[in-house]
């Protein structure tokens, strides 16, 4: 026997008429018909949706792409030669400075970015501001592509930033709203296949241009990046809007026509929609009693300072988790004993992970749930970690060809777990009035520690700098070891519910290790109110039974 505690809820309303009776009734409906869908069933009848969600997560290849370029530029041959500094030896590197710099100006701008979207995307919506930022990637690749100094490269790496930082957060926020419940992590996990496809796109197209001479051996890389802004920009211009998005925006009419188009129409009825328009406006206007006017700084007041934290953690942990090491692969392995050749051709096996461990997640998550594979991920990460660091004491070719295997199996592993996992958790954990305010928060903290990361990390590695090699691992060995313990008891399971469920649950403060084992009753009220009875304060009814 284990005891599984009740939580239910009462809302704050009164003089409560037919309208708002009818309402209620309707999203139970719903409710209830999203908590019943299976995979298959879901599938189905949400097939456009899926389709939408996953194409404007491409946008995010974008990011991934010029991510593992530019880091893959600094042991470039042809990139060192026009922009590396001459060494007493003869030859040229790109300083770990300015591998710094390089590397944080595109943090910087996707900082400007999250800011940017947090505003116009509750202004406009979804599909406006992918559209605007997809023509402003189009101008601004202009720049990195005819860069004549690493000044100017720098300044294009700022501005295409700007771009990147709004489609980080509006492509988790757009894919987790328009699916239902059961779909959820599939399509959010997907993203992170998204910015793990473009790692490997960018990582082959650097290998293929390895012996193309002079600038256009770097200079095609960039490009190439011209591909995606036309297509996305179209599929932004048909997409559906975000229901969720419409009704905060209290354009009701706009989310009734999306719920129409994403789902399949042979098997949906007008009732159907209502009651899920019905479920979207009672979450809504439950959210709006809570977080009135939903500025920033109620992010960091009562409940949602919980749900912030989790956020700003868990995006901070995809780098501190040791995928930082990944980032700087490349020179990592050079440095480790790689031939170029080799470190290229390794680093396209580090990428391809990025797509296997993806798919992987998609049967283990819905079985693990998100905090056990998330956690799970971590502790096999840091035993990985702690062997490299062991063996940058070693200077062998056994040794290197260890390394080179343990960072293959550690990103295989990242990928199966803390990277794509990352994504529903900080999906559903905020409310969804400040859903898109809070995961750009996350975001914000997860590029101010990728600014820690590209600022150390290419110290650590240079033998011009602190010349630590594969002992960096025993660092970020201790920094995945905080966060995996943070994790055991702050990090909340959020399978299977549904986004009125978790707001309930964080209503009452159910601590994290409770989270998987709590019911939630977000209707609790409606018998009451249907007999007419009317409740002047929030009230909050916890109740205890027994499970076998």
């Amino acid at each position: 026997m284990e005891s599984e505690k009740v939580v239910t809820t009462h809302a704050a309303l009164s003089n409560i008429d037919n309208e708002t009776l009818e309402l209620i009734q309707q999203a139970q409906e719903a409710d209830a018909a999203d908590q019943q869908l299976t995979i298959k069933q879901a599938l189905s009848r949400y097939k456009k949706a899926v389709f939408w969600s996953m194409f404007l997560s491409l946008s995010l290849v974008m990011e991934g792409y010029d991510l593992v370029i530019i880091t893959s530029f600094y042991g470039q041959t042809q990139f060192k030669e026009r922009f590396g500094d001459i060494q007493p030896d003869g030859s040229k590197i790109i300083t770990a400075s300015w591998q710094s710099i390089l590397s944080n100006v595109a943090l910087l701008g996707q900082l400007t970015g999250l800011v940017v979207n947090m505003w116009v995307q509750d202004r406009f919506g979804a599909r406006h501001t992918m559209m605007f930022f997809m023509a402003w990637m189009a101008a601004a690749i202009f720049i990195p592509v005819f860069a004549s100094s690493l000044p100017v490269l720098a300044a294009g790496e700022l501005i295409c930033g700007i771009s990147w930082g709004v489609f980080q957060t509006l492509s988790t926020s757009y894919a987790s709203e328009v699916v239902p419940t059961v779909l959820r992590p599939y399509v959010t996990a997907f993203i992170c296949m998204c910015w793990g496809g473009g790692i490997l796109l960018s990582s082959g197209v650097v290998r293929a241009v390895v012996n193309v001479p002079g600038d256009w051996g770097w200079r095609l890389p960039f490009l190439l990046q011209w591909i995606w802004p036309l297509p996305l920009f179209i599929g932004a211009y048909l997409a559906p809007e975000s229901p969720w998005n419409a009704v905060r925006r209290d354009k009701p009419d706009v989310a009734r026509k999306a719920l129409r188009r994403l789902r399949d129409p042979a098997s949906t009825t007008d009732r159907e929609v209502e009651a899920t328009l019905a479920y979207i406006t009672h979450i809504t206007n439950l959210e709006k009693a809570e977080t009135m006017g939903s500025s920033i700084l109620e992010c960091f007041r009562g409940i949602n300072l919980r749900r912030t934290e989790i956020n700003c953690v868990v995006w901070a942990a995809q780098i501190l988790c040791g995928n930082a090491i990944l980032g700087y692969s490349v020179t990592f392995l050079q440095r480790a004993g790689f031939d170029e050749i080799q470190s290229f051709n390794l680093n396209i096996s580090l990428s391809a992970c990025y797509i296997v461990g993806g798919i992987l997640s998609w049967f283990l998550m819905v079985r693990l749930g998100r905090a056990t594979l998330y956690m799970s991920g971590l502790a096999f990460m840091f035993v990985c970690l702690v062997a490299i660091g062991a063996l940058g004491f070693r200077d062998d070719k056994a040794s290197n060809l260890a390394i080179g295997i343990l960072l293959v199996v550690s990103t295989l592993c990242n990928m199966t777990t803390v990277g794509p996992v990352c994504y529903p958790i900080v999906a559903e954990t905020p409310s969804g009035r400040l859903r898109y305010k809070t995961v750009t928060i996350g975001r914000f903290v997860y590029n101010l520690t990728g600014i820690f990361n590209n600022s150390v990390t290419p110290r650590m590695i240079q033998t011009t700098a602190w010349n630590w090699g594969a002992k960096c691992g025993l660092f970020y060995a201790g920094t995945n070891l905080l966060c995996l313990i943070w994790c055991w008891f702050r990090l909340p399971e959020t399978k299977d519910r549904s986004f009125g469920e978790i707001d309930l649950l964080f209503e009452n403060r159910v601590p994290a290790r409770k989270f998987k084992y709590t019911k939630a009753d977000q209707f609790a009220h409606t018998a009451e109110e249907l007999e007419g009875v009317h409740l002047d304060d929030t009230k909050v009814d916890i109740q205890h039974q027994e499970r076998v």
